[in-house]
């Protein structure tokens, strides 16, 4: 049976004045075995303390979004054997506020996420029936919906780690995601709210957010169409 080192980040702000670093070394007991069962490995049999997120286990909830060997990854979504290393450095994802371990805080986050208004705005009065949209208007949202908010993108972004009122590649996604719905009409209503120092011209198109990204979505593509139609606009 293989053992893997896990060098893994720790912080519990209720006793410690920095963080530091503790080793363990667990045993890939199964082909396929994924870092959220290392991690659990961890903390049922080795150090019930070590805090982390986790939920759905399918790549859905978007809980567990970890850096390891500086990558932001899904715990649940990445096996260990396909790291390719015996020694896996662990720590929270980068630019946000560590509460404990590899938990962070992710108000900034969603507070971020909420502010480019992520629904369906409507100005005409209610239909009687759904509003039909054609097969040709919804492929438009393939890439742009499956957004699981795991901050993964956000977090790997020089830009969102130097400005903490830049908005961040997932909210410009889902910005764009629903500005090119058929069924919205709040584009005028956002694209102010894009068109910010702390909006998409903060972005240096260097594409950290789409490598890191687990769901293989490209919030820099949305990021460049968005200026587009904010210059189509002045012109």
């Amino acid at each position: 049976m293989k053992t893997v080192t896990f060098e893994v980040f720790r912080y519990d702000p209720d006793k410690d004045k920095e963080a530091y670093y503790d080793t363990f070394q667990v045993e890939l007991r199964r082909p396929g075995y994924l870092l959220l069962d290392a991690l659990n490995q961890i903390k049922w049999e080795l150090d019930p303390t070590f805090t982390y997120r986790r939920s759905c286990r399918e790549g859905v909830c978007g809980s567990d979004g970890i850096n390891v060997n500086g990558v932001n990854m899904l715990s649940c979504m990445t096996k260990v054997e396909d790291l390719g290393s015996d020694h896996l450095v662990i720590q929270p994802l980068p630019g946000m506020n560590v509460m404990r371990d590899l938990v962070t805080d992710v108000d900034d986050f969603f507070n971020k996420f909420i502010t480019v208004k992520p629904y369906i705005i409507r100005k005409s009065p209610n239909p009687d029936k759904e509003i039909y949209q054609s097969p040709e208007d919804r492929k438009l949202l393939d890439g742009l919906y499956e957004c699981i908010l795991c901050g993964c993108c956000s977090s790997s972004c020089p830009s969102f780690w130097a400005d903490k009122k830049y908005l961040g590649p997932n909210a410009f996604l889902r910005a764009w995601r629903y500005i090119v719905d058929s069924r919205d009409e709040g584009a005028e209503e956002r694209l102010p709210i894009l068109n910010d120092k702390h909006g998409v011209w903060r972005c240096h198109t260097i594409y950290n957010c789409v490598e890191a990204c687990p769901k293989e979505l490209n919030p820099t593509d949305a990021i460049v169409k968005i200026r587009k139609m904010l210059l189509d606009q002045q012109i």
